[in-house]
Formats: structure tokens, C-alpha cells, sequence
């Protein structure tokens, strides 16, 4: 027991040793100090204003201004954007400016850009209209001449006729009334022009013939270019229109559709002459407003240039100016003294580096007092802070998906770190696949730097992110794949020679009588001619079946064995003594006990009927074994076994909750009150498995009885049925490998045994997609699932509780990497 505790402390076994500290922090010093604090990041500030809203806060206004500048510098990254530059995508150095300089700056940055985007879009508007005009009097121009030598050709069938009856003349087109009452008549017809968007147009055709009763006629042609929107900023296309019409009330209906359509009318002179002057005039002003829209951009790129030197300074700037304000908001100010007050979390070996930065923030300041550092005797649970590197960051990440460790709990991730690849490649294991991601691997570490730097997509961050977890999968994939003997399926004689050789010369009848052993064992992995023989299956079913209850029986023992060490590490007798204790008995009176059964027979070469041999155990535990016997006293073993494993469900029942009641009653019943340790009775407030409150004058003896009860039923029913989840291991590499089976029999070789080369090309396509996309990436996936239950269920449930909070230090750093997320 001396020995276990006196055993050094590995750096990622349990969480940092928090402390809970005091500032108190002069006015003038404040915003130093907390930005010196913010480059250090190993201070998590506690809320002391919690039960004030934003707005009662003291640096509100600040926190307005510097809101307001993020929304000023968002406004010139979307300029930027859309006028296709590109900003520094490094920071530049600039002497320090301070907030005050700074929003004016942006200030007037905005108001010039503004003023330039609105006589821009204004000089967009007029060159719009003007070009909308000119193809206006095109288009609609060679409508009018249309008509005019339809005119000609009315006039000459008048003279033919004779007789012009009344109904006659009620009943004719418009058209026709035009053309024989002439163009002089006043009342005759009239058109109006414009142009609309093309994909408006079906639809303001069928309006204006139901608004108008049929009584139109209408003409349109698509415009020869398309023309800028100044408010989406593309090209759109348009049409030319023509509408010809009766009457003052016609008009007033056709003018309002235009303009619900956002239809824009021009007016086209009837005159030929008038035509070519007015887009003479249109023409010479088009050129005018190209040269002033071109001095226009160029002057307004070169501003939007300028500032994207310095964009990104000016947001890092104001995000940590921002998060500087807001964390002071996050203090208490003390009006009598004139300063700030503030607590929070920080690391035990991080102590010497605070106060060292508040110092050089008190020197930097000139201020005339110092800033107070002092620690606090902390009241609630501190965060859970674990160091990381790139390697085991993936790891830790994994873990706290489940849940965040409590603080000091022992945690997962130096065992998962092995484990987890591990047990994903005993259900991935084919060395030919676990090359294949051994490049994907090492194409994310070898690019990491540049990769880092770049934008990636969902499912590419997070591989990225489990790169070093896909390299280790890798390895231990083809390790497994050379125990088992497999690339894609295959088996090479790698490692020597076979140990079988066929009953005959031929072979004819290896795979239906099988083989005969002549030489030594196959000195490492699987022998390759089990492959194909007729006891293939059996002989790897039963291998990997017992391969993972051997790996189950041995991670559910150590997370057994790390709930010793929780209690070891609290201090916690109780739990030693009636929980673990008894759960190890358990678990290996029976599945330990089938572990040994099944490494003997291995040992043995014994042909024992280990079903049996369990399942007689429980139920004829005194009859005699016969041919399973595997070694003398078998029976008075099992017999042992099976009594221990009933005698360790009620030690796991009764005396905890018994005990827990009984020094209760001592504590606060003034009973023997003196030779009680701190550790048997605060214990409560460390372990995992408490079933106490906080507030232990409340204790029920019911209801932590009932908690054990369900505990204990959970463990004995859970041994059984997480023991069974293991199994999982080998249907899912048998599985693997079949499909690898399949994929190569059934689509490579029938594809080559054809003599057509078209043929053959196509089963090597369809055999890469079939191994890339359901073995490398939808088997991948799934075994990834199945090792992550077994952690986070079967291993995690015997001593990971996983209700912690994580550490979360005030950090410029962890500012930047939210923003880019």
C-alpha cells in the first residue's frame, strides 16, 4: 500500500493542482494587467457580477465602442470581398495606438468609403439608365419602323374599299384604328417602351393583357448586353418591351404594372430624326461616365488597400481590447479603496508567472500601488485542467466527448492512448488496409504546418485533428493484419514456411479433407494455409472469440483496478474495502476465472468444451468434469469461485450504507466524535461514487441504500453483459475480413480470369472503389464507433464519473482560434 502511494505521479494521469486566488487590482493598472494576464492564459476569471445584466456593468461603453469597431472592420472585410482584393493575411507591425486614435481612424476610414460607395452607386444608377436608354431607342425604334411600313400597307387596302359600316368600325384592331385614322388623331393609339428583367417578363405580359382586357399589343426583344445591378452587384439579363394602347385610363393601369414589376419606361420619339440625336447625346455621356466610374474604382481600391494592410492588426486589436473590457466587467469594483477586485482559478505552477506579470503591469502602469495576489481557501469543486501536446490532444478530446474528468480523477487518456488504436485494429486487421492509412497519416502530420494555416472543411478538420490518432490505427492495423496473416485479403508465407502440407501430391483435397501438420508452428501470426481450408472458419472464430474475452476481461480489470487508485488517491477506505474488493472477486471468479480456462487450453491443446465448462459451473457445480477437466482440483476450484462470487454481491449491498449511517450518527451525535478521520468522514465530497450530499445533516439512509442497490445490481448484471460486448471485437474483424474475402474473390479474380482487357480494367475500378470506400472509410468508421463505446461504456463505467468542468483561462490565444472556428 506505501509502495502504490509513494509511486511518482504521471503529468497526464490526474489534473493539474488547482488554487483559487484574490486580485485586487488599482484603476489605473486594470486594463494592464488583465491584457498581461490574457497573453499568459493561466487564469480563469470567476463572474462576480453575475446577477447584473450587460448594461449595469462599468465598462458597457467600452464594450459599445469596441463592438462598434468590430462592426466598422467587418464593414471593410465585406468591401474588401466584393471589390476582389486581398487583405494581409499577416499582422503588421505598427507603433502602439490606442483605442481612442484608433475608432477615430476607423471612424473616418467608414465615412469615406461610404460617401465613395454612394456617389459610385449613384454614378452606377445614371450609367444603368442611360445604357437601358440607348438599347431602349434600338430595340423599340425598329418596332416604330416596323409600324410605319405596316401603315403604308393599311393605307393602300382603304382604297379598295368602298364602305365602311359602323359595326365594322367598332370591331377592328387597335392597330387597324390606328392606322386609319392616321397618326395625327389624338385619340388613336399610343405606345409606352421600357425594359425589364427577362425572368419577369411571361409574367408582366399575361398582367398586362388581363389588366387591359386583351385590348394591347405587345412587342419586346432581349437587350444586347446584360447589365449590372448595383445592389447584388451581377450581371442581369433584360428585355426590351413595346406596348401599344387606347386611351388615358390604359396608360394609367399599364404605368402602375411597370412599376410593380420595377419595369423602367423611357420615352422613345416617334421622329427618326429625334432618335439619332438623343442617342448621339446618350452615347458622349456613356464614355463621360466610363472614365469617371473608372477614376472612381481605382481610387476606391487603393483606399480599401491601404486599409487591408492593416485589417487584421485592427481586428486582433479590437478582439483583445474587446475580451480585456469584458473580463472587467467580470470584477468588482470597490468605490471606497478605488480599485478592482477579482477571483478566479489558476494552476499551482503557474503562481510564480501571474505574479510576475502583475509586477511588470504595476511597473509599466507607474502606478503607485501594487496589485494584491493572494490565495483563497476555495469552497467549490476547482476545473479540470489537463496538459496536452499535439500527440495526445486527439486523445484527451475523445475522453471529454463523453465527459470531463472530475478534478484530480484519474484520467482515461494515458491508457486510451494505447488502448483505443489497439482494439480498433483488432476489428480493422489487414496490413494492406493499415498501409493505406498509414499514408493518409502521414500525408496530414508531413503537411501539417500548411494545413494548419488553412481553411478545411467539417469532415477534413476533424480528420485532421485525429491525425496522430489515424497513425497509430494505422500501425496497429497492420500489426494485427501480419498476426492474422492478411493483405487485402491475401496471406504471404512472410515470417517461413507453412506447418501443413496437403494429404496429397495435388492438393486436389486440401480444402474438403484438409491438412496434415509436418513441420514447426508458423512462427509468428496466423499460418497461411488455414486460408481456404475446411476448418478456416472454425479455427478463427474460435481465435478471435477468445482473443476478445482475453483483451475485455483484462481493460475491465484496469478500470477495477483505477477506481482502487481513486480511492487510494481520496483517501477513501470505504470504497476500497466494500467496492473494489468485491468487484474484483467478482469479475474474476467467473470471467477471470474463463480467462485462465481458455490461456490453459491454449497451453494444453486440450479439445475441452469451455460452454460447458461455465455453464456446469452454475449449474452442477459438484459433478464430476470427465474429458473438460483441464487441470487437477478443477472442481474445488470452481466450487471456490463460485462461492466467492455469491459472498462478494451482498459485500457489495450492505456494509457501505450501514457504515456510511453509523458515522454519521457519530459525527453529529457527539459520539466518539474524536477518533474519526477527515478522510472516513469527508470522503463523501471526493469520491465517485458518493452517495452523500453536500448538506450531510440531510443523510437518508433509504435513499443511499437504494443507490447502492442499483450500483451493485448495475456491476454484477454489467460484468456479464460488457463482457459480451467484447465480442464485438471478433465479429467485426471476421466481418472485415470476409467482405476483404468477397471483394477480392468475387470481383478481382472473376474479373481476370475473362481474357478482355475491357473487362479486367473495370473489376480493378470497381475493386479500388469497393476497398476504398467500404473498407477504408465505411469499415474504418465503424470500428472507430464500436472501440469508442468500449472505452467510454465497458472500461469508463468502473471508476470515470466524467462530471467535471473544464479550465477555461482568460487567453488571447483561445480569443483567436474561437473566431476561427
Amino acid at each position: 500500500m506505501e509502495l502504490l502511494k509513494n509511486l511518482p505521479q504521471m503529468d497526464m494521469m490526474r489534473s493539474e493542482k488547482m488554487t483559487s486566488v484574490q486580485l485586487i487590482i488599482p484603476v489605473e493598472s486594470a486594463h494592464r494587467a488583465i491584457s498581461y494576464l490574457g497573453e499568459l492564459g493561466l487564469l480563469q476569471f470567476r463572474d462576480l457580477n453575475a446577477d447584473k445584466s450587460p448594461f449595469q456593468r462599468i465598462f458597457v461603453n467600452q464594450v459599445k465602442r469596441c463592438a462598434e469597431m468590430s462592426r466598422k472592420l467587418r464593414f471593410f472585410k465585406d468591401q474588401i470581398h466584393k471589390a476582389g482584393l486581398s487583405s494581409s493575411s499577416l499582422p503588421t507591425i505598427q507603433p502602439d495606438i490606442d483605442l481612442e486614435r484608433l475608432e477615430i481612424q476607423l471612424a473616418n476610414y467608414e465615412h469615406e468609403l461610404l460617401e465613395m460607395n454612394a456617389n459610385s452607386d449613384q454614378l452606377q444608377q445614371t450609367y444603368n439608365e442611360l445604357l437601358e436608354f440607348k438599347m431602349v431607342l434600338q430595340k423599340a425604334g425598329g418596332f416604330l419602323v416596323s409600324s410605319k411600313s405596316h401603315e403604308v400597307i393599311m393605307e393602300e387596302r382603304e382604297l379598295d374599299e368602298n364602305v365602311f359600316s359602323h359595326d365594322y368600325q367598332d370591331s377592328v384592331s387597335l392597330l387597324d384604328q390606328e392606322m386609319q385614322s392616321g397618326s395625327s388623331n389624338p385619340s388613336g393609339l399610343r405606345f409606352i417602351s421600357g425594359i425589364i428583367i427577362k425572368s419577369k417578363m411571361l409574367l408582366f405580359e399575361r398582367t398586362l393583357f388581363r389588366a387591359t382586357r386583351g385590348n394591347m399589343f405587345f412587342n419586346q426583344a432581349d437587350a444586347d448586353e446584360p447589365i449590372l445591378d448595383p445592389v447584388s452587384t451581377e450581371m442581369v439579363e433584360k428585355t426590351i418591351f413595346v406596348v401599344y394602347f387606347s386611351g388615358e385610363h390604359s396608360r394609367t393601369k399599364i404605368l402602375k404594372i411597370c412599376e410593380a414589376f420595377d419595369a423602367n419606361c423611357y420615352p422613345v420619339p416617334e421622329d427618326l430624326t429625334k432618335q439619332r440625336q438623343i442617342t448621339e447625346e446618350i452615347l458622349s455621356r456613356l464614355l463621360d461616365l466610363e472614365t469617371t466610374l473608372d477614376a472612381g474604382i481605382r481610387h476606391r481600391n487603393a483606399a480599401l488597400h491601404s486599409i487591408g494592410l492593416h485589417l487584421l492588426t485592427w481586428m486582433t486589436m479590437v478582439k483583445r481590447e474587446k475580451a480585456v473590457f469584458d473580463t472587467l466587467n467580470m470584477l468588482d469594483f470597490d468605490v471606497t479603496k478605488k480599485c478592482l477586485v477579482g477571483e478566479g482559478w489558476c494552476p499551482i505552477f503557474a503562481k510564480s508567472q501571474i505574479q510576475e506579470a502583475l509586477q511588470r503591469a504595476t511597473y509599466d502602469s507607474n502606478s503607485q500601488v501594487g496589485i494584491i495576489f493572494h490565495v483563497m481557501e476555495a469552497v467549490e469543486s476547482p476545473p479540470t485542467y489537463i496538459r496536452t501536446n499535439r500527440f495526445t490532444h486527439a486523445y484527451q478530446e475523445i475522453i471529454d466527448a463523453y465527459g470531463v474528468a472530475k478534478y484530480q480523477e484519474a484520467n482515461p487518456t494515458v491508457f486510451t492512448v494505447i488502448t483505443f488504436p489497439f482494439l480498433f485494429a483488432v476489428m480493422f486487421g489487414d496490413w494492406g488496409h493499415g498501409i493505406c492509412l498509414l499514408f493518409g497519416a502521414l500525408f496530414l502530420i508531413t503537411h501539417e504546418k500548411k494545413l494548419t494555416s488553412q481553411k478545411l472543411g467539417s469532415f477534413m478538420e476533424m480528420l485532421f485533428g485525429g491525425r496522430y490518432v489515424l497513425l497509430l490505427m494505422s500501425i496497429f492495423s497492420i500489426y494485427c493484419g501480419l498476426i492474422y496473416n492478411e493483405f487485402f485479403s491475401v496471406p504471404f508465407h512472410i515470417f517461413g514456411a507453412s506447418a501443413y502440407k496437403c494429404r496429397d501430391t495435388s492438393c486436389s483435397d486440401a480444402y474438403t479433407t484438409g491438412l496434415i501438420k509436418y513441420g514447426d508452428t508458423y512462427p509468428f501470426g496466423v499460418d497461411p494455409s488455414w486460408r481456404g481450408s475446411r476448418s478456416e472458419l472454425p479455427f478463427l472464430n474460435s481465435l478471435k472469440m477468445k482473443m476478445s474475452i482475453l483483451f475485455g476481461v483484462t481493460q475491465m480489470n484496469l478500470g477495477i483496478l483505477l477506481s482502487y487508485f481513486n480511492s487510494v488517491f481520496f483517501n477513501n477506505s470505504l470504497d476500497i474495502r466494500y467496492q473494489f474488493i468485491p468487484q474484483m472477486i467478482f469479475l474474476n471468479s467467473l470471467f477471470g476465472y474463463l480467462s485462465l480456462l481458455i490461456i490453459i487450453k491454449w497451453c494444453i491443446g486440450s479439445k475441452a468444451d469451455l460452454y460447458h465448462v461455465m455453464i456446469y459451473m452454475f449449474l452442477s457445480p459438484f459433478d464430476d468434469l470427465g474429458e473438460n477437466e483441464l487441470f487437477w482440483g478443477q472442481k474445488l476450484l470452481q466450487i471456490m469461485l463460485l462461492v466467492s462470487a455469491i459472498v462478494a454481491v451482498p459485500w457489495m449491498l450492505f456494509p457501505k450504507p450501514f457504515i456510511l449511517q453509523k458515522l454519521h450518527f457519530k459525527r453529529f451525535h457527539g459520539r466518539s466524535y474524536n477518533i474519526l478521520e477527515a478522510s472516513e468522514t469527508d470522503m463523501e465530497d471526493h469520491e465517485p461514487d458518493s452517495a452523500r450530499r453536500h448538506h450531510v445533516e440531510e443523510f437518508n439512509f433509504s435513499e443511499v441504500f437504494v443507490y447502492q442497490m442499483i450500483h451493485s445490481i448495475e456491476f454484477v448484471l454489467g460484468s456479464v453483459s460488457n463482457t459480451a460486448s467484447y465480442l464485438r471485437l471478433w465479429a467485426l474483424s471476421l466481418a472485415h475480413s470476409e467482405l476483404s474475402t468477397v471483394f477480392y474473390e468475387k470481383i478481382l479474380l472473376l474479373a481476370w480470369g475473362y481474357d478482355n482487357v475491357i473487362i479486367r480494367m473495370v473489376g480493378i475500378v470497381v475493386f479500388a472503389f469497393a476497398t476504398g470506400f467500404i473498407l477504408l472509410m465505411m469499415e474504418t468508421l465503424s470500428a472507430f464507433l464500436h472501440a469508442l463505446r468500449l472505452h467510454w461504456v465497458e472500461f469508463q463505467n468502473k471508476f470515470y464519473s466524467g462530471d467535471g468542468f473544464k479550465f477555461k483561462p482568460f487567453s488571447f490565444a483561445g480569443i483567436a482560434d474561437a473566431d476561427d472556428r
